[in-house]
């Protein structure tokens, strides 16, 4: 049996003995990880899987233990549904006694699921919905997120395109992350001008009734004409460039996106934009330990949601280690705010305010390599976190 499947027949064995013994041991330590198996983020979830438990394996050398006790993991599929992840974290925290739960992919299945962790008094460490609103207006104090938020995406990206003379028209999906989002980057644009938002359905396969709305608002612009692309899962909106955008100078860009989507940024190159992770670029311990890692295990490089989900991993098990195991809730609160943890992508630190991950994030510039069935981001320059100044939402 292959490296790869005894981990994972070793977590389906976690998980199976877990949903069977609901009332946990005194030398246990238990997390749900709530993320979409199954629905339209499928990828993106089955990235934080792997990672969250390839960041366990690594924050606790392997022992899968923290001050003597043993983390029990518990996965469950909200498949993308908001009211399935909200009835799944409630059984996480009752049923099974998860003592903290991890999740969602979907911002609108963790928007469903906030209050469910205030009506249970236990941390939900959210990653990796985006939506602003999750630590913004819908936040409350036991939501912490290691992912970024729609601001930090924002913030990022127009750091990289906010340029005098430019003209902006935003495509992105009719939801929480897309209208967050886009709200978000018009916040952090300056010097530029965002002249139209289209927005369109999640499951939106046929773009061209959208794109021409797009180029009509945006062929007669003066300067440098973009179309900011803000998307998830599935429908590719880069077909769009099959209009011959550039015979009206209209040119695309986009922050950062799981590798197979960036297979069609190899279309585009030279294309900018800002990016939450990419393997190649930080350069830290963590993140050499989990590529040669997955490289091991999987012969190909770790991607994006794996890095978040890794992330998470390490946050959960510092603040652990910092509490010797105890995992009552006004303990772990008192130690998450304002804890700094170790990432793949180096140092995060939990905003106090609103326990957002403050984190670097990557301006790029795409590259064709042949030995590269995507875009390669090449680094144009990290964006610390100290360099944007990201919104407080949450009126706490």
């Amino acid at each position: 049996m292959t490296l790869r499947r005894l981990t994972l027949a070793a977590a389906a064995l976690i998980a199976l003995g877990a949903t069977a013994l609901p009332a946990a041991a005194a030398g246990e330590i238990r997390i749900a990880h709530i993320h979409s198996k199954t629905g339209p983020l499928e990828a993106y979830g089955k990235q934080t899987a792997l990672g969250f438990k390839m960041g366990l394996e690594y924050a606790t050398n392997g022992t899968m233990q923290v001050a003597g006790k043993t983390l029990v993991l518990i996965e469950k599929d909200d498949q993308g549904k908001p009211d399935l992840g909200k009835s799944l974290l409630a059984a996480a925290y009752g049923d099974d006694k998860a003592d903290i739960a991890v999740g969602p992919t979907s911002s609108g299945v963790a928007l469903a699921m906030l209050p469910v962790a205030a009506e249970y008094k236990k941390i939900l460490l959210v990653e990796p919905a985006v939506a602003d609103s999750i630590t913004g207006d819908k936040w409350n104090k036991y939501i912490f997120r290691t992912g970024r938020n729609s601001s930090q995406d924002a913030i990022s990206n127009a750091v990289a395109l906010d340029k005098p003379g430019t003209v902006i028209a935003t495509l992105a999906q009719d939801y929480a992350f897309g209208r967050d989002g886009v709200k978000a980057f018009k916040d952090a644009i300056k010097t530029a001008k965002v002249v139209h938002e289209e927005y369109l359905p999640t499951n939106t396969t046929d773009f061209t009734a959208g794109a021409q709305r797009l180029i009509d608002k945006l062929k007669d612009q003066p300067g440098r004409k973009l179309i900011f692309i803000i998307w998830a899962g599935a429908g590719n909106p880069f077909k769009i460039a099959d209009l011959d955008l550039k015979r009206h100078g209209i040119e695309i860009a986009t922050g950062g996106n799981i590798l197979p989507a960036m297979a069609a940024y190899k279309n585009f190159p030279g294309m900018e934009g800002a990016s939450y992770y990419y393997f190649g670029i930080p350069k830290n311990p963590v993140n050499e330990a989990m590529v040669a890692q997955h490289y091991k295990q999987f012969k190909q490089p770790p991607d994006f949601f794996t890095a978040g989900g890794f992330s998470a991993a390490m946050a959960v098990v510092t603040a652990l280690k910092k509490t010797n195991g105890d995992t009552a809730t006004p303990k772990l609160i008192s130690t998450m705010e304002g804890m700094s943890f170790d990432t793949p992508k180096g140092t995060m630190t939990f905003r106090k305010e609103d326990h957002q991950a403050m984190q670097s994030m990557y301006h790029f510039k795409i590259k064709v390599d042949p030995a590269f069935a995507w875009g390669v981001p090449e680094l144009v320059r990290e964006i610390k976190a100290s360099e944007m100044d990201v919104p407080i939402r949450n009126k706490r």
